[in-house]
C-alpha cells in the first residue's frame, strides 16, 4: 500500500493511511500468488466483507508485507473503491 500511495497508483486511496480500517486500498491478487501471502486475518476479511468485495483473491494493500519472495507480484485494483 505505501509502494503504490508512494508511486501515485491510481485506485489505492488508502484513506486510513495503512490501519485496516478503510478498505479503500483492496487489491485483487494475480493467480499463483495469493497462497505466497500471509493469510488474511478476521478484521481484514472483515473489511473486505463490507466493501462488498466478493472476488476470491482480494485483499487490502496494507495488510500485504513486501519482501524479497513476493519481487514479481502481480496485482490489479477493482473497478471501484469504497
Amino acid at each position: 500500500m505505501e509502494g503504490a500511495i508512494q508511486n501515485g497508483i491510481d485506485g489505492i486511496e488508502a484513506v486510513c493511511g495503512g490501519n485496516c480500517y478503510c478498505g479503500t486500498c483492496r487489491v485483487h491478487v494475480a493467480d499463483g500468488w495469493l497462497e505466497k501471502l500471509k493469510p488474511a486475518e478476521e478484521e481484514e476479511l472483515a473489511m473486505i466483507e463490507a466493501a462488498g468485495d466478493e472476488d476470491d483473491h482480494a485483499r487490502l494493500a496494507c495488510q500485504i508485507v513486501v519482501d524479497e519472495s513476493l519481487d514479481g507480484i502481480v496485482v490489479t485494483t477493482p473497478e471501484f473503491q469504497k
